[in-house]
């Protein structure tokens, strides 16, 4: 009897869910058709835009960094004449964030993850000083826009949260950038005083006194440290630096050499192949875009392919220093393969990249660095230099985030 009732019991409830579960995929069905449309015009890359669509408690919710894409849905809604389900809009950053919008990174580096929890896989990092914006929060994490526009969670205790009030003092105060790529700050103006913090090439941190040979710094969490002058650039000049050339990509990368790979890493701690490009572009001026499949998007496009093949001649004549190339694993069975891999170009056939360890390798298969797998994997070139303050190539000196009042 009892085994009867059970067995009844969960067929109703399993009825019942079904039942419920099918309302629940026609509603998002219905609305899911729409939004697909509009997320290929507004945000057809969710790593720097966002348009969702879920079911909460019987109600559809719509959640997007793209007011614009609202006017639009609620446009088709109404055209279409699309209805059946309590719509909820959502648009970020969310109103119950309150007055604290901005964040600025307190560590010398950040850990980004995938979803909010410590064991999602990273997917990139920022330093010390970087500015984000905040768009939501959740379990302790907040969803943040890094300046580069990529979106992704980071903890809470990795952020001193500001206003924008309080955003504008701080980009107004009078700030360094650490130029070595390791290094500590101190207790006490000495070196042989306990350090405070590690810092990495690219930290940015407040001056607030100086001492003979060192600069007193305050951290955007409050803390207080000593770093020797010889470190330190100010941001001001920082900024101001002219545009590089080639060669000035390459000596920020031969710093590197030996590094190792880390998925996700953008720092001089570990870097993946983008967060390398990323990281020597950065440190000379240039804010690049995260991933090499949206590196692969911007800049001029070099010529260096006879037909479907990578032509050595047109490499060697084409190619300059700086410029970067792209890889697509699946090259072999899809010519249309999404890159998955990007280098700098030296010349003379040879590239710097993050593949195991930054190193150097040659397109030329009589190199004794040849390097078969990415040479036959090889989609195209971008020439980067050439394009600065076009989209996806930033001039940080010109960036709001960035800029300081004499900016």
């Amino acid at each position: 009897m009892k085994i009867s009732i059970i067995i009844f019991l969960c067929f109703f409830s399993t009825t019942f869910l079904s039942k419920a579960e099918e309302k629940d995929s026609l509603l998002l069905n219905r609305y899911g058709n729409l939004l697909n449309e509009i997320r290929k015009e507004f945000a057809p890359d969710k790593r720097t835009d966002l348009f969702n669509l879920t079911l909460v408690d019987g109600a559809l919710e719509v959640e997007t960094t793209r007011e614009d894409a609202l006017v639009k849905f609620r446009s088709v809604i109404k055209e279409q004449n699309v209805g059946g389900a309590v719509v909820v809009e959502k648009l970020l950053p969310g109103k119950d964030l309150g007055e604290k919008v901005f964040g600025i990174v307190r560590l010398s580096v950040s850990n980004h993850r995938q979803n909010p929890a410590h064991s999602s896989e990273m997917v990139t990092q920022s330093l010390l000083g970087t500015p984000v914006q905040l768009l939501k929060k959740e379990r302790g994490y907040y969803l943040v826009r890094t300046p580069d526009r990529y979106i992704s969670w980071l903890s809470a205790d990795e952020l001193s949260l500001l206003t924008t009030s309080e955003m504008q003092q701080w980009k107004k105060a009078d700030r360094v950038v650490f130029i070595p790529e390791y290094g500590h700050s101190f207790a006490e103006a000495s070196g042989q005083s306990l350090p405070v913090s590690d810092l990495v090439s690219g930290n940015i941190l407040e001056v607030i006194g100086k001492h003979r040979k060192f600069s007193k710094v305050k951290y955007p969490d409050g803390r207080v440290a000593w770093i020797s002058n010889k470190e330190l650039m100010p941001l001001d000049k920082w900024l101001s630096r002219p545009v590089p050339g080639g060669e000035d990509v390459l000596k920020t990368a031969y710093k590197f050499l030996g590094v190792p790979y880390l998925w996700g890493g953008t720092s001089t701690k570990g870097m993946d192949c983008s967060g390398f490009t990323k990281t020597c572009y950065f440190l000379n001026g240039i804010q690049l875009s995260r991933d090499a499949s949206q590196q692969a998007l911007y800049g001029e496009n070099i010529d260096i392919f006879d037909k479907d093949s990578l032509s050595l001649e047109k490499c060697l004549a084409n190619l300059q220093a700086g410029d970067l190339l792209f890889f697509a694993a699946g090259r072999a069975e899809n010519k249309n393969a999404r890159v998955t891999h990007t280098a700098i170009y030296i010349g003379e056939g040879e590239f710097i990249h993050a593949a195991g360890l930054v190193r150097i390798n040659s397109i030329k298969k009589d190199a004794s660095n040849y390097a078969d797998f990415q040479s036959r994997t090889i989609v195209g070139a971008r020439r980067i230099l050439k394009s600065v303050s076009t989209p996806g190539i930033r001039w940080i000196g010109r960036d709001e985030l960035y800029r300081t009042a004499s900016h």
